[in-house]
Order: structure tokens, then C-alpha cells, then sequence
């Protein structure tokens, strides 16, 4: 006979994939808590929702396992019902469909009202920024933007969220007054691409305002930008980094490769030459920050040539902080024409020689900080150490300031002056001073 759950009508909702699916899903959570439903993040409850991913094989395969394990579950009386939302259902919802249809419904990215009405709540209009977030309680995500207009041959992300739509200065400053009420001190800015903010609302590249406007919040400390594209960067962003002592002098701009056959078949809109010159200009313009990258290597065409390019460049340019994908073969991008002719064995070497160079690369800036004291954030406590970060470094992605938990005493949440003591090639080891 079948069991009924024992938490009755507790949602629990399930965010796989990027920052901006944990930002939807705080806000799905903050609309639920609303209608006064009780809602939990990734704990037990009878009703899941599955905020999915969809953008490369392996997200795609832990998206469709995650749903298959909460299917079982439901047929096993564990769960009542199971909801999917997110990109994965956008780009496949009607496969999904027919190959897992004992989901109880499937919704798109830009489905909200429709996945509330299912769960017997009502989508309320005024609730701007209001949202249930899961990150600890010092920082959040900001999500800026959705969609993009970019059409680079990889990549699956505007078939699943669209074009691009800026979100009103106005709109996100009330955000971040919310959240630094709630005890957030900094704020990382995501969008599929922050260097478009504004040209749809405003006709304009607007990031450099938004940012102004955000340092005004009184509460908020550090800003931090995620996800720039190198094209069309609009420069003034720079001037307000370096002004703006709340700007973190941090930036994430993923430039995929840098051979230029490989850059026009991406269809980048840029060169090696022009890439290298903007990183020179962000080090002229804001010495001593710290710029993040991604590459993809394996791309379709990628010859031994394209790859020692890449290696070379990395070497030289010396990135603070660098992470490498083996590139992922989607259908209905521009991409999937070209054959995919680069063997998997290879991806991966090739994958594994950049972060090699990386590594030491790494592992020698550490050594540079030795001795020297950095403003750090204490994110969390893990076994016998305080973890926290310095304004170079995002959280789950960079590195990571440990500081003895026997010997010292921080606390959670806090801004403190810690000096470094060692490091390894991603880790630093400090203590308060």
C-alpha cells in the first residue's frame, strides 16, 4: 500500500546548474514563503521542484538523473508530486515529456506564474526583490540581466532564455536595499553578459551607472562582476572600479580561446590581438585586479597549432584565476554543424595541460601575498578552520583565505584583516591580525 509523505505540502526545491538558477530559485522560494507556503532549499519535503540545467552534456545528464531519482522516489510513495522547471525543460520539454512522463508537469524558463499556479500559489507583482536566498548570509547574487543577444556558435544559453532584457536601475537597487537590510554585505552581479546592460532600457551601455548606484546602498560593501564579454566592453566600468572603493577590482570574463580561426568560428566578434590589448588596458586602468577566465578547448577544428596558441597565451598573460571546459557538442547551435572531430581523450589532455600551466601560475602569485595582510570575508566554518575570501575571489570558483579554528577566533559574516602565512597553489593560510 502506498505511504503518504510525512512532511505534508513542504516544497522542497532542487537547483542544479549556474548562479543564475540558484537566483531563480531564491526568487520561486520568496514568492512561495509569500503565499504563505512552507518551502525549503534541497531538504526532505512531498512536493519537489527541480530547477534544471541544460547547457552542456554533463549538466544536462545530472539534470536528467536528478529527475529520474525524484521519479522513483514519487513511485515509491517517498514524494506526491514532482515539478520540473529551468533550462533543460525550456530546450527539451517536449522529449521530457514523452520519455519521463511521470513528472507531474514540465515548465520553461520564463514559466513562473504558470509552475506558482501549479503549486496553489499566485504570482504577486509587487514582490520586486524579494527573494529566499540560500548563499550564506553574506553575500548574494544579483541578477541583472536575462537572455542574450550574443550568437556565439557554441553555446545553447539563448535558446533557453531568450533574448536580452535588462532589469531597471531603479528595480535592482531596491533589490540590494532588501538584501543589505537581510544583512548582505557584498553583491555579485550575474547576467548571461554584463557588458549589454542598459542597451535595450536605455539605448546605451548603462553597467558603469548601475554600478554607481548600487555603491550608494548603505550596507553593501563589495560589488562584484560576473560574466563580462570581452566585445564592445564599455570602458567608463573601469573608471568606476577604480574610483569606487566598493567596486571590487575582480572581474570575470570568460574569452573561451584566443587562436583566431578558432575565435571566427566561435563567431567572438574578436581577434587575439584585440583581446590581448583590452587586458592590458583593464591592468593599466585598475592595477592589481584580479581577472578571471573560462576556455573551452576540443572546439570543432582545434589543430595542434590553435591549442599551442592557447597554451603560449596563457602562460604569458598570467590570468589570477583561470577554469578550462572540454567543449560540448549541442544541437541547434551554429556549432553542430561543424564536426565535432576532436576525440574526448584529447579534450580532456588538452584540458588538463591548461590547468597544469594555471596551477603554477597560481601557486606563484600565491607566494607573492605571503606576509601581506588582506580585508577578507568570513564566508563559513569547516572543520577546524574559518574559510574566507579576499576581494580577488568569488565564492566556489576562486581562492579560498583558511584560517586556524584552534588557534583563532572569527567571526561568520564579518569583514577581518588577515595575514597571510602560506599558500598553495589555490589556497591561502592567514591569521587575524
Amino acid at each position: 500500500m502506498r505511504t503518504k509523505s510525512l512532511k505534508k505540502n513542504k516544497i522542497n526545491v532542487v537547483t542544479l546548474g549556474c548562479s543564475k538558477n540558484v537566483y531563480d530559485s531564491e526568487v520561486l522560494m520568496g514568492q512561495l514563503r509569500a503565499n504563505n507556503k512552507e518551502v525549503a532549499h534541497e531538504e526532505e519535503g512531498n512536493v519537489v521542484v527541480i530547477n534544471t540545467c541544460g547547457f552542456i552534456a554533463n549538466a544536462k545528464e545530472e539534470s536528467v538523473n536528478t529527475i529520474l531519482d525524484y521519479v522513483q522516489r514519487k513511485e515509491a510513495g517517498h514524494v506526491d508530486k514532482v515539478f520540473v522547471t529551468g533550462c533543460l525543460s525550456e530546450r527539451y520539454k517536449p522529449d521530457l515529456e514523452k520519455e519521463i512522463p511521470n513528472v507531474d508537469a514540465y515548465f520553461g524558463t520564463t514559466d513562473l506564474p504558470n509552475l506558482l499556479k501549479a503549486l496553489g500559489a499566485d504570482y504577486k507583482h509587487e514582490l520586486i526583490g524579494e527573494r529566499l536566498t540560500t548563499t550564506p548570509k553574506n553575500y548574494a547574487y544579483l541578477k541583472i540581466a536575462e537572455g542574450c543577444d550574443r550568437p556565439c556558435s557554441f553555446c545553447a544559453i539563448p535558446l533557453m532564455r531568450g533574448k536580452h532584457r535588462s532589469t531597471p536601475i531603479e528595480d535592482l537597487v531596491k533589490e540590494a536595499e532588501k538584501l543589505a537590510a537581510n544583512g548582505v554585505k557584498e553583491l555579485i552581479l550575474i547576467a548571461q553578459d554584463l557588458t549589454y546592460y542598459g542597451l535595450d532600457l536605455y539605448k546605451k551601455r548603462n553597467l558603469a551607472e548601475l554600478l554607481q548606484a548600487l555603491a550608494q546602498v548603505e550596507g553593501i560593501e563589495w560589488i562584484r562582476l560576473h560574466y563580462a564579454f570581452p566585445t564592445g566592453f564599455p570602458m567608463d566600468v573601469l573608471e568606476v572600479m577604480r574610483n569606487e572603493p566598493k567596486i571590487c577590482n575582480y572581474i570575470d570574463i570568460p574569452l573561451q580561446h584566443i587562436s583566431d580561426s578558432i575565435l571566427k568560428s566561435m563567431r567572438r566578434g574578436t581577434t587575439q590581438a584585440k583581446t590581448t590589448k583590452l587586458l592590458q588596458d583593464f591592468r593599466a586602468a585598475v592595477p592589481g585586479m584580479a581577472i578571471r577566465t573560462t576556455l573551452i578547448v576540443g572546439y570543432p577544428g582545434e589543430t595542434e597549432e590553435d591549442f599551442e596558441t592557447l597554451k603560449q597565451w596563457v602562460q604569458e598573460m598570467r590570468f589570477e584565476r583561470l577554469g578550462c571546459f572540454t567543449y560540448s557538442h549541442e544541437e541547434n547551435t551554429h556549432a553542430y554543424q561543424l564536426e565535432d572531430d576532436v576525440p574526448e581523450d584529447v579534450k580532456q589532455e588538452r584540458a588538463n595541460a591548461i590547468m597544469e600551466i594555471q596551477s603554477q601560475i597560481s601557486w606563484e602569485l600565491n607566494q607573492e601575498k605571503i606576509g601581506k595582510t588582506f580585508r577578507c570575508i568570513i564566508d563559513r566554518k569547516e572543520g577546524h578552520h574559518f574559510i574566507g575570501r579576499t576581494e580577488f575571489d568569488s565564492p566556489d570558483v576562486d581562492n579560498e583565505v583558511l584560517i586556524d579554528a584552534t588557534k583563532h577566533y572569527v567571526k561568520i559574516g564579518d569583514f577581518t584583516n588577515i595575514k597571510i602565512t602560506d599558500a598553495s597553489d589555490y589556497d591561502l593560510f592567514g591569521e587575524p591580525v
